[in-house]
């Protein structure tokens, strides 16, 4: 059986990938990811911007190299090594094939795949999610000094920010500074390393954050209160009235590490001291959480005061909170 060399694209756009529809042959209105054969004497990259270029009138940046697959087909057996891949310059303009779609990973499943291909999608799911980073992210309520850098950001707070509803002290303040990336997947995990070195003044806090509207959200984080402890704590807020879960740890903790889960609508908060041992903090139903939702991290000084909050670290991976495995549900 002959072997067919070939390079294929997984261009990346965000937390989307491009799939392109074959309109010839054998498997005519399957999709695939763009790319062709190696000529003599190309690399595999050399081999993969050519073939964008021909195919999609496209210029793109070749990134790592994702996999191999081997597979055989009936007259062949095909060896195609897959690269990320980002658009450098160009609008992927159709010149062989017959359609195109950006596809989410909720929705890499709702093509018709030519079975090489096939073969890689589980494997991506991941691997869009380990890509994200803090410049996919986006402000709600932008502060005035902050630093965005791809695997690292700095908030600097101010004073008199805060995310509450009316609960017990009966005031609202929604005006804490938000920084989200938006899905619709039903089932991730986030994890996130808070450095809060200079938190100092009560109720400095900085964590993560999903928030849906003023009246809908959850947070966790450190809250210092004073020299001998601060507030490990998580709040949820359904419908305008927040709900505080609290326990008390030593001032001395600076470093925390977060993971907030999603099954549908219901939510796990962790955390962790070392980055690698979680313990739950929370879990909860939000009730306007069950379609799209904004997820990230926040910092913000309630009081008189100002501290920079430091966040790394930060990756996306399948649910690490598992369904449960004792009674049915009813």
């Amino acid at each position: 059986m002959k072997t067919i060399h070939v390079v294929a694209a997984i261009i990346v756009r965000g937390d989307q990938v491009f799939a392109t529809q074959r309109g010839y042959g054998d498997w005519k209105d399957y999709w695939e990811f763009p790319g062709g054969k190696i000529e003599a004497g190309e690399t595999p990259e050399e081999a993969l911007r050519r073939e964008i270029r021909e195919e999609l009138d496209t210029e793109i940046t070749v990134g790592k190299k994702l996999t191999t697959v081997e597979y055989d087909y009936p007259e062949f057996h095909l060896t195609m090594e897959c690269y990320l891949a980002e658009v450098k310059e160009g609008s992927l303009v159709l010149k062989e094939h017959e359609a195109a779609r950006w596809l989410k990973n909720d929705e890499l499943d709702s093509v018709q795949w030519l079975p090489a291909d096939r073969t890689i999608i589980g494997q991506l799911k991941n691997v869009r999610r380990d890509r994200m980073t803090f410049t996919d992210m986006k402000w709600i309520r932008e502060p005035e000094h902050y630093r965005i850098e791809p695997d690292r950001v700095e908030i600097t707070t101010m004073p008199h920010t805060d995310l509450w509803q009316r609960t017990y002290y009966h005031f609202r303040n929604d005006n804490a500074p938000v920084l989200q990336m938006d899905t619709e997947e039903k089932y991730f995990s986030f994890t996130v390393k808070t450095d809060f070195t200079e938190s100092h003044h009560r109720f400095d806090q900085c964590g993560i954050v999903m928030y849906l509207d003023s009246e809908n959200w959850l947070k966790g984080s450190v809250e210092y209160e004073n020299e001998s402890f601060q507030h490990l704590g998580s709040v949820v807020t359904n419908h305008g009235y927040s709900d505080w879960a609290t326990t008390a740890i030593p001032a001395d903790v600076k470093i925390m590490w977060y993971r907030f889960s999603r099954r549908e609508d219901d939510y796990c908060i962790e955390c962790s001291q070392d980055g690698e041992n979680f313990t739950q903090m929370r879990v909860c139903h939000v009730w306007e959480g069950s379609g799209k939702i904004s997820f990230g991290i926040y910092a913000c000084s309630p009081e008189d005061s100002q501290f920079k909050a430091v966040f790394t670290e930060m990756k996306i991976t399948e649910c690490m909170w598992k369904a449960h495995d004792g009674q049915q549900p009813d």
